[in-house]
């Protein structure tokens, strides 16, 4: 049996009379008849007694009425908290650390403002990780750093960013304005992960200028990153909006080197083959309006 089926049986249950029901179903007599005499052969019962040319309920009509109004009701309350998703629904969000810490806090709360119905669900990991969550719809859409090569995900380019080398107050970078690049293969750098945009930004830079490097410390986070720098216990590149509050305490010095930068792009990705709901598609394009990022000042 069809929902179609049980609204022709409730139709002509309120009206007890088959014109009556085709009329406000907009179908002919015969539609209505021909569903109601299907319902019957399907269920071996009849629902309808015809006597002197009115119809009365059987107490199999009766029994069926109640289960008919009620599958109708439900029909109805699922395309309703459907359409509810659909309109304004959950979004999952994965974030890349630098996004996460120093662009997210601030694009999510603005979005949310205008869009307080929309429940926005946030996982951060590194820009390899995000996309592979993608790639197996753990997640609707992806803010990460730098390129993806990935056949399967379309990438949106939302946002510049540039990546700056940082030192602790004590090292001997600290009172100089420049460093030459080669000055760099002499450090202890101290890095994010395999997998992070961040360090695949810094080595491609790297291996572009011809630059070999020493590598002591493996960090999943900024945070750590520059608790290690400030210690005194290398020298790393990262985000400069990551670092811009120490550096202006004088806990971090930001220096410069000679010819030699590391920029890239913030990217929205999400899988070539993902519905884009509204609430999404306003996410997106919400990435891309400069009155939607009051975020450097969580930063």
């Amino acid at each position: 049996m069809t929902l179609r089926h049980f609204q022709i049986f409730v139709a002509v249950c309120d009206a007890m009379n088959m014109t009556a029901a085709a009329k406000s179903l907009f179908l002919s007599q015969s539609a209505v008849s021909q569903a109601i005499s299907e319902m019957e052969r399907h269920y071996g019962v009849h629902l309808f007694e015809r006597l002197s040319r009115r119809l009365y309920l059987t107490e199999a009509g009766e029994n069926l009425l109640g289960y008919a109004r009620h599958i109708i009701r439900l029909n109805r309350d699922a395309e309703g908290e459907m359409r509810s998703l659909c309109k304004n629904g959950v979004i999952r969000v994965g974030a890349s650390v630098t996004i996460g810490s120093c662009v997210l806090p601030g694009l999510i709360s603005d979005f949310q403002h205008e869009n307080p119905e929309c429940l926005v669900r946030v996982t951060e990991d590194n820009t390899m990780q995000v996309e592979q969550m993608i790639l197996s719809d753990r997640l609707d859409l992806g803010l990460v750093e730098g390129e993806t090569i990935l056949p399967d995900i379309l990438s949106r380019p939302f946002l510049e960013d540039t990546l700056v080398l940082i030192c602790g107050a004590e090292h001997p970078f600290a009172g100089r304005a420049w460093v030459e690049p080669e000055e760099l293969e002499r450090e202890n750098f101290i890095l994010r992960e395999v997998g992070s945009g961040t360090r695949k930004t810094f080595e491609d830079a790297m291996n572009e200028s011809g630059l070999t490097w020493k590598e002591t410390w493996t960090c999943n986070n900024a945070d750590t990153i520059k608790a290690a720098v400030a210690a005194g216990l290398g020298v790393s590149v990262i985000s400069r909006r990551a670092v811009r509050k120490e550096a202006e305490y004088g806990l971090l010095h930001i220096v410069g080197i000679n010819g030699l930068t590391f920029r890239r792009r913030f990217r929205v990705v999400y899988h070539k083959n993902k519905y884009l709901t509204e609430p999404m598609k306003r996410f997106i394009g919400f990435c891309f309006r400069p009155e939607g990022r009051s975020t450097e000042v969580f930063c």
